[in-house]
């Protein structure tokens, strides 16, 4: 058995806040760790949040970018776990959307964006470019600062694969993993068992559904681990973030986040046995032939072990029933955990909503009322945050909703 322990996770990041941003990263990386995790994915643009819009297109959102990661860096927190980290990276005139691949303090790759979400609400090409040089890894030239700290002058730069002594780990970033002919296909067939989606995926009714049949799709006909990691909550925009981090192993889910919570950080943890993938691929004719013609993809030879081998009361993650909302739910759940974000990042003290007894109205007020549960229920694990009052006007008469809460 090749016993490979990975975490993936649920972060809450707020756009252009860059010390909270790095906080929740520090706290999901240590609690992938305590879990006894060697691999732990993030989600997209995780450094800067999603949603920072035009401020993509100023070079003091890059800079910080990196000063930030470089903090990550120079303490312990890569030691022994590798992380996938997404920030925005600057090569020659160009801006992409990357995935920075990090060991030991230490960049080993970075991963450009190839296939940029740009409809619905997506207007990824408005800020970066796609990295159209399929099958290279270029020399990425670090910048100084973070150079001199890492004693790191450069790192590989473009579409590859990180081989490791013991199995093959790769990135597939958010949309790519819907286009037609998606980049897991071909890594599948040059070896690779380990994926890591870093997504920025916003709710839409029964999304969900379509997220998981995706990456079952993906490990079922051609096996693999694969790794999806999603921001959670409103960054700032009009878009909620629905989380649902999860791992799947050819086909089976095996661990699932939250969809709807209001915790700032959410760590699962999955244990696989990466034989059970190799074993499904040697058992499957076609893909053995199509593995034998296959076009080549470029490579980062690590030379580090990430599986441990069989021990006694050894536990795999077993596959799990998924769980899904009901449509009401995701009404009800989605714009109540909106609101919440929204009051407590814009620095009100609670929302007046006039009613006038008609649909909308009462629609309104009775998602507020969702959210108002939502907050109670889970205060105990909610971020320090003076929820003083939350005032409803109904026709005539006054109420006023008051927590009386403090979380330390």
């Amino acid at each position: 058995m090749r016993l490979l322990k990975v975490a993936t996770c649920n972060l809450n990041q707020w756009a252009m806040d860059f010390e909270t941003n790095v906080k929740n990263i520090k706290d999901s990386i240590s609690k992938a760790k305590q879990a006894g995790a060697v691999i732990r994915l993030g989600p997209e643009l995780e450094i800067t949040g999603y949603g920072c819009e035009d401020h993509f297109l100023e070079l003091d959102t890059v800079s910080h970018s990196w000063e930030c990661l470089k903090d990550i860096l120079i303490g312990d927190w890569t030691d022994d776990i590798v992380c996938s980290i997404g920030m925005p990276v600057i090569k020659g005139s160009e801006r992409y959307n990357c995935q920075v691949l990090c060991l030991n303090r230490r960049i080993l790759m970075i991963r450009p964006k190839m296939w940029l979400a740009n409809d619905g609400n997506y207007r990824e090409l408005r800020w970066f470019t796609t990295w159209k040089q399929e099958n290279r890894l270029v020399d990425f030239q670090l910048p100084v600062d973070v150079s001199e700290a890492l004693s790191q002058q450069s790192t590989s730069f473009g579409y590859g694969f990180l081989q490791f002594l013991d199995t093959a780990v790769a990135v597939e970033v958010c949309e790519e993993l819907f286009i037609p002919v998606p980049p897991h296909a071909e890594l599948a067939l040059n070896g690779v068992e380990v994926f890591m989606n870093a997504s920025g995926s916003h709710h839409q009714l029964r999304k969900l559904d379509l997220r998981l049949r995706a990456f079952i799709g993906a490990t079922h006909p051609r096996g693999g681990v694969y790794m999806y990691s999603n921001h959670q909550g409103c960054d700032g925009g009009r878009l909620y973030y629905d989380g649902c981090c999860c791992v799947v192993i050819n086909g089976d889910v095996v661990a699932q986040g939250s969809q709807f919570s209001l915790n700032d950080v959410e760590v699962v943890v999955a244990q696989v046995d990466l034989d059970a993938v190799a074993s499904l691929r040697g058992s499957i004719s076609s893909f053995q032939e199509q593995a034998s013609c296959k076009s080549a993809v470029s490579s980062v030879a690590v030379p580090y072990k990430l599986c441990q081998s069989f021990k006694l009361q050894t536990s795999l993650s077993n596959p799990m029933k998924i769980r899904y909302h009901s449509p009401e739910e995701e009404i009800a759940f989605g714009p109540g955990c909106w609101l919440w974000d929204y009051l407590r990042r814009s620095g009100a003290s609670g929302f007046l909503l006039p009613l006038s007894g008609g649909a909308d109205s009462s629609s309104v007020a009775a998602i507020v009322g969702c959210m108002c549960q939502l907050v109670v229920k889970g205060k105990e694990n909610l971020p320090v945050f003076n929820f003083k009052y939350l005032k409803l006007c109904v026709g005539s008469q006054f109420a006023s909703f008051q927590t009386h809460y403090s979380v330390l």
